[in-house]
């Protein structure tokens, strides 16, 4: 009987065993050293909140008012021309330059038209030297007459040639009058003080009547603010301007330029048109307004505000926080819980660099009007209240 083989030795029944324990605590300890220096995912690594600038919501005293688009016209409008012919001998003035009535513009060539007077003055002496001749001859035949020594038909013709003469004087005279307003019309002035434009002919040029307009003179201040505005929208102010009492609050007529700017000097509605454009059912209103810079020139578009006097309190935002797509304005807000929210507005008239909410907002409210590119609705951001613009 073979002999029985021999038990394995207790160290070796105890290597490997001690070999897994060893894996073990190496991996342990690299889990341990690993782990402790890399941190975890967490709310300290997520991107910081993005910074925006915010200014409130304030109240602010608004006038009521209603804006139309209109045109500048001027008070007085002339256009020079040529009341006889000749050759233009002087241009004395600079396109463009103003002028006051009275000034000398043009000169036509003289010699002609003083030489016509001369020949009326010496038509009228003659025809004068005739009269007084006339007289005597029929104060002579009448003397005969009555001591029946001229016939009563010699005593009529030389009537008759006292009468003929006395109207060839006023012929002369007329005549007379004539050429010295001819003379007179070589000196074209201006009837009105403006500022004068382009001169159609320059010195040496034959003008007439028929030449057309030499230039044209507009006067510059003060001037007017015409714009169309419909029945109902005329009722509407009138509505709005009406007192407890019955009388009316005044008005002002404010315009503004084509870049946006506001022009500094306010006008006085003077004039409403009593009839209405049966195609458009509008009325044409007319303001007069100083112009003492010539800023406002003859035919130019702008806008037409009516404005009342007295203010209201009502909420503004700032312009630069106003965003605009398919659905109409809004701006973004900041919450009280530091989120981006959308509020959907109704806006009024622009005031300065603000523009009036009538609806969406609420006094206080935070708009966001810096950053607005980087943030969303519904994301959390840190504002910063910006101080309010500088005026001017």
């Amino acid at each position: 009987m073979a002999e029985d083989a021999p038990a394995p030795s207790s160290k070796r029944r105890w290597l490997p065993a001690l070999g897994l324990v060893l894996v073990a605590v190496i991996a342990g300890a690299a889990w341990f050293f690993l782990g402790a220096r890399t941190p975890a995912p967490s709310a300290a690594m997520a991107p910081p909140a993005p910074a925006v600038g915010v200014r409130p919501v304030v109240k602010q005293g608004v006038s009521e008012s209603f804006e139309f688009v209109g045109h500048i016209k001027a008070v007085d409008k002339v256009e020079l021309r040529a009341r006889i012919e000749g050759f233009l001998e002087k241009v004395l003035f600079t396109e463009g330059q103003t002028v006051k009535a009275g000034d000398l513009l043009y000169q036509i060539e003289k010699v002609q038209y003083e030489a016509l007077v001369e020949q009326a003055k010496a038509n009228l002496a003659a025809a004068e030297a005739e009269s007084v001749n006339a007289k005597l001859q029929y104060t002579r035949q009448l003397d005969l007459s009555k001591k029946q020594f001229s016939p009563q038909s010699v005593v009529d013709q030389d009537r008759a040639a006292v009468d003929t003469s006395a109207a060839k004087i006023m012929q002369a005279k007329a005549a007379l009058r004539q050429a010295e307003v001819n003379l007179d019309y070589t000196d074209i002035r201006a009837p009105i003080g403006g500022r004068i434009g382009r001169t159609a002919y320059t010195m040496g040029n034959l003008v007439n009547p028929a030449s057309g307009v030499l230039a044209t003179i507009v006067s510059q201040d003060p001037i007017y603010v015409l714009f169309p505005i419909s029945v109902r929208d005329l009722e509407t102010i009138r509505e709005a301007r009406r007192k407890e009492g019955g009388g009316l609050d005044k008005i002002e007529i404010l315009v503004r330029l084509a870049n946006g700017q506001l022009y500094p000097h306010a006008g006085t509605w003077n004039f409403t048109d009593p009839q209405v454009d049966e195609l458009t059912d509008t009325l044409i209103m007319r303001a007069t307004i100083p112009n003492p810079d010539g800023v406002l020139a003859d035919g130019q578009v702008i806008t037409a505000i009516i404005r009342e006097r007295k203010e209201e309190p009502r909420l503004v935002v700032p312009q630069t926080a106003l965003q605009v797509d398919q659905s109409g304005y809004y701006v973004l807000v900041v919450n009280a819980e530091h989120k981006v929210e959308t509020r959907r507005l109704k806006t009024g008239p622009n005031i300065g660099t603000d523009v009036v909410a009538l609806s969406g907002v609420q006094e206080g409210d935070k708009v966001i009007v810096d950053g607005i590119q980087k943030v969303r609705p519904g994301q959390v951001v840190q504002e910063t209240v910006l101080p309010p613009p500088k005026s001017g």
